[in-house]
């Protein structure tokens, strides 16, 4: 069945509970009216502009999105965190017409015209843009080894899908409350998080940001949590320090009906830990920005395998290849189904390089085990760090630091680090006298996202290299654990 997600989120009772945020409770007949309202002012967004969507968590956040959708527009989501530079980057590289954001913000580095919510409740449905299932929904940006970020374009079929699928597995349905901590300009807070709890029926309970003792409180309203790793190590930490709120939150933990991980490999004591306090491990799955989720453990918690990622979901195929795509035991993994992605847009280059006879190559390696659950082994390429739930790309953090004029080369590498899963690490050789780590990090916040920036800058005297005088990423790794070996990350 084809299914578009604009449609499925309009099934919904207008008087059934859609989001809970900082400004109060918010059905669907609320949502609906505040949608209607923003799209009657939003006349300028013709079906099929693409649009820039930055606004806060929650209500407003959601109806934007609506709102885009009722127009027939893609949304093109971006993170505060971005410097203005960056927005810029982005929204020209979706070749965005338009940008939602509030509250307003003026910015030299964005040409697109603004476009301020507009909150006054509709007083009908106003016509609506009519689309296919086929037409882009989200573009999403994720890193890739051409050190650019590439737009991933989903289609409001891959989302319907995507969110079917999860919530089906996962049991999200009309009892569904589930904490919202997320990040919502990729992949894991918007349709593996949000949509499918929508879909199913389920409301959303919004935190502006995640705060350990801000989350440890929300779960008394919630019964659904889903993070990445360096979220659990937060939420741990704050627990051993509040000694006398441990038996409150212990009984908050355990009340939770689901617990999901993702975005990273789970450390093998993270979960053991939360198992103590929640009573079973969390549940890990298989995602990526392209692909939505390809596996998961199963919703009963007795079926999971610590250290897999479950097996492949419903009308998602998978295999394991080796390098010439020949089946194999191990190696890396394909996917292909109606979940996976329309391709990159207007990259026709990483596109061919991305797909063969329809199947996505993941640039993921690993195998196969008993019962058909999938190990993940690490990744084809070690310019891909994934640190507490982002994907980055070492390549574009090394483009902005060979901008600095005191930094004569630089390789950027992930460090194993518990908290983060991998930490990001620059190594640089300077130009002339030595320069203070500390700095250099300041400089970077001013063109990179705050999860962009390097944990450590380390200086060298040389970067390992080649007989053919290309970086050993390998051998840099190694170095640097020696040289950072007892220090947190």
């Amino acid at each position: 069945m084809t299914l578009r997600i604009a449609d499925a989120l309009d099934r919904h009772p207008d008087d059934h509970i859609a989001v809970i945020d900082d400004e109060g409770v918010h059905t669907w007949g609320q949502l609906r009216r505040r949608a209607w309202g923003a799209a009657a002012a939003w006349s300028e967004v013709q079906p099929g502009d693409h649009v820039g969507l930055l606004v806060r968590p929650g209500a407003a956040w959601v109806a934007s999105l609506m709102a885009l959708w009722h127009r027939g527009a893609a949304a093109v989501p971006l993170s505060a965190l971005h410097p203005g530079a960056e927005r810029g980057r982005l929204l020209d590289d979706a070749k965005a017409t338009h940008w939602v954001v509030e509250p307003a913000e003026a910015s030299a580095e964005v040409r697109q015209t603004q476009l301020a919510p507009a909150w006054t409740d509709a007083c009908g449905e106003p016509g609506r843009a009519q689309r296919h299932p086929s037409e882009t929904a989200l573009i999403l940006f994720t890193s890739g080894t051409t050190g650019r970020p590439k737009g991933a374009q989903l289609t409001q079929h891959n989302l319907a899908h995507q969110s079917k699928l999860l919530s089906e597995a996962w049991r999200l349905g009309g009892t569904t409350r589930l904490l919202h901590a997320l990040p919502l300009h990729h992949m894991h807070g918007i349709a593996i998080a949000l949509m499918p709890t929508l879909f199913g029926g389920g409301a959303a309970r919004f935190l502006p940001r995640f705060d350990a003792d801000a989350v440890w409180e929300a779960f008394g309203e919630v019964n659904v949590w889903m993070s990445v790793p360096t979220m659990y190590h937060r939420l741990l930490a704050a627990f051993d320090e509040q000694v006398a709120l441990q038996d409150e939150r212990r009984a908050r933990a355990a009340a939770l009906k689901l617990c999901t991980s993702g975005s990273a490999a789970l450390p093998v004591t993270l979960a053991a830990r939360w198992q103590e306090l929640h009573g079973h491990i969390p549940l890990e799955r298989y995602g990526m920005t392209e692909i939505g989720v390809g596996c998961s453990n199963p919703f009963d918690a007795a079926a999971r395998r610590r250290g897999t990622v479950g097996p492949s979901l419903p009308t998602q195929e998978m295999r394991i290849v080796d390098a010439d795509g020949a089946d194999a035991d191990e190696g890396e993994v394909w996917v292909r189904g109606p979940s996976v992605f329309a391709g990159y847009f207007e990259r026709p280059e990483a596109n061919d390089g991305a797909f063969v006879d329809g199947w996505f190559k993941t640039g993921d390696v690993g195998r196969f085990e008993d019962g058909g659950y999938l190990k993940l082994l690490g990744r084809n390429s070690v310019d891909i760090i994934k640190s507490g739930g982002y994907k980055l790309s070492a390549l574009e953090i090394e483009e902005v630091f060979r901008n600095h004029p005191a930094i004569d080369q630089v390789a950027v590498v992930g460090i194993p680090a518990e908290a983060w899963g991998e930490a990001a690490v620059a190594a640089i050789v300077p130009r002339g006298e030595p320069i203070d780590p500390d700095t250099l990090r300041t400089w970077s916040k001013q063109h990179l996202a705050a999860y962009k920036v390097p944990r450590r800058v380390v200086p060298v005297e040389a970067l390992p290299r080649n007989a053919l005088g290309k970086v050993t990423k390998k051998a840099l790794v190694a170095q640097l654990e020696v040289r950072l070996a007892g220090q947190d990350l």
